[in-house]
C-alpha cells in the first residue's frame, strides 16, 4: 500500500500550524484554562475577571509561568492536529473514493470530522490530560510530563476521555462549516499544476483567518458546557498538601462534574470563561486555518519531491 502523501500534506501543514498557533497564544491559554477550572465555593470567587488570573502572575513575579507547560501542550497539539488531518483527510479520500461522489455532503461530513475527532482523542488524551494538570497547578509548582502523569494511574491519565469522545462534535462542526464555506469560496476557481499533479486549492491568508473564525465561534458555542466540564475533571487538585494527607478521591465524573457546577453556579456555570474560550479558541483556530492554508501549497510540492524521489530511489534499487 502507498503512502497517502494528499493526506500526510494536510496532516503536516495542519500540525505545523498548530504548533505555532499554540506557542504564540499560550499565555492567554494558560489563563483561559485557570479561570475555567475554578469552581465557585460558598460565593467566594478567587478569579471574578479573566485578567485576575494574568494579574497574580504578574503581582506574584511568576509571568514565565504562564508558559508552564507548553512544551507538554505544544507536543499535544502537534500529534493531535497531525493525527487530526491525516484521519480525516484520509476518510474523506476513502469515502470519495467508496461513495464514486466529488462531493461529501453536510451530514457525512460531520460523521468523518467525528470519526477523526475520536481517533485523536484516544492517542492524545493523556497528554491532554497532562498539560490541563500542569496549567491549572499553582503558579510556579507545576511539574514536569513524566512526574505529572506518574502521580496517578494509566486510568487517571485517560481523566476526560468520556466528555472528550463527545467533544469530538466540536471540531466535527468546526471543520464541516469551514470546508463548506471554503467551498463556496473557491468554487469556480481554477487550480494550479505542476507537471501532470494538480496543487490542493487554497484560500488567502485573510480568507482562512475569517472563516477559521467564523467556523470555531459556532462550535465553541454549542459545545461550551461540555468543554468546561472537561477543564474541571482534569484540573490539578488545589490543594496539594491536603490531596497528599487525604484519602484518594473517586474519579470525577461527567454527571458528578455538571452536578456540582449547577450546584454551587447555577445555569450561568456552565458558560463561565465562554468569553474566554472564544477569545482563545477563536484566535488560535483562525491562525491555525490561515498558517496551513499558507504552508499547504509548498508543503504540497516537498511531498512532491519526496515522493519523486521516492520512486527514483527505488527504481535504481530496482535496476542494480
Amino acid at each position: 500500500m502507498g503512502v497517502d502523501f494528499e493526506s500526510l500534506t494536510e496532516a503536516t501543514s495542519g500540525a505545523v500550524g498548530a504548533l505555532l498557533s499554540t506557542t504564540i497564544l499560550y499565555p492567554l491559554d494558560t489563563c483561559k484554562t485557570k479561570y475555567q477550572a475554578e469552581a465557585r465555593s460558598h460565593g467566594q470567587q478567587k478569579y471574578r475577571k479573566l485578567s485576575d488570573v494574568l494579574w497574580e502572575a504578574i503581582s506574584n513575579g511568576q509571568v514565565l509561568s504562564l508558559y508552564q507547560g507548553i512544551g507538554t501542550k505544544n507536543l499535544q497539539s502537534f500529534i493531535s492536529q497531525f493525527v487530526y488531518f491525516y484521519s480525516y483527510s484520509y476518510f474523506k479520500r476513502l469515502y470519495v473514493g467508496t461513495a464514486g461522489t466529488k462531493s461529501i455532503g453536510t451530514s457525512a461530513n460531520l460523521v468523518l470530522a467525528a470519526a477523526a475527532g475520536a481517533c485523536t482523542a484516544v492517542v492524545t488524551q493523556p497528554l491532554d490530560t497532562a498539560s490541563s494538570r500542569m496549567q491549572t497547578s499553582a503558579f510556579g509548582k507545576s511539574k514536569g510530563l513524566v512526574e505529572t502523569l506518574s502521580k496517578g494511574t494509566w486510568i487517571q491519565a485517560f481523566d476526560g476521555l468520556g466528555i472528550s469522545l463527545l467533544l469530538t462534535s466540536n471540531p466535527a462542526i468546526q471543520y464541516t462549516v469551514f470546508d463548506q464555506l471554503k467551498n463556496k469560496l473557491l468554487k469556480g476557481q481554477s487550480s494550479n499544476k505542476i507537471g501532470t499533479e494538480t496543487s490542493p486549492e487554497a484560500l488567502s491568508a485573510f480568507s482562512a483567518f475569517l472563516l477559521g473564525a467564523v467556523s470555531k465561534s459556532i462550535a465553541t458555542c454549542l459545545t461550551y458546557p461540555a468543554i468546561r466540564c472537561k477543564v474541571m475533571i482534569q484540573a490539578a487538585d488545589p490543594d496539594e498538601k491536603a490531596a497528599k494527607d487525604a484519602k484518594p478521591k473517586p474519579p470525577k465524573t461527567i454527571s458528578g462534574t455538571l452536578y456540582a457546577i449547577w450546584k454551587r453556579e447555577g445555569l450561568l456555570g456552565f458558560f463561565k470563561g465562554l468569553h474566554a474560550q472564544i477569545l482563545k479558541t477563536v484566535l488560535a483556530s483562525a491562525l491555525l486555518l490561515m498558517i496551513k492554508e499558507k504552508i499547504t501549497k509548498t508543503t504540497w510540492v516537498l511531498m512532491l519531491a519526496l515522493r519523486r524521489s521516492l520512486l527514483l530511489t527505488r527504481s535504481r534499487l530496482k535496476s542494480s
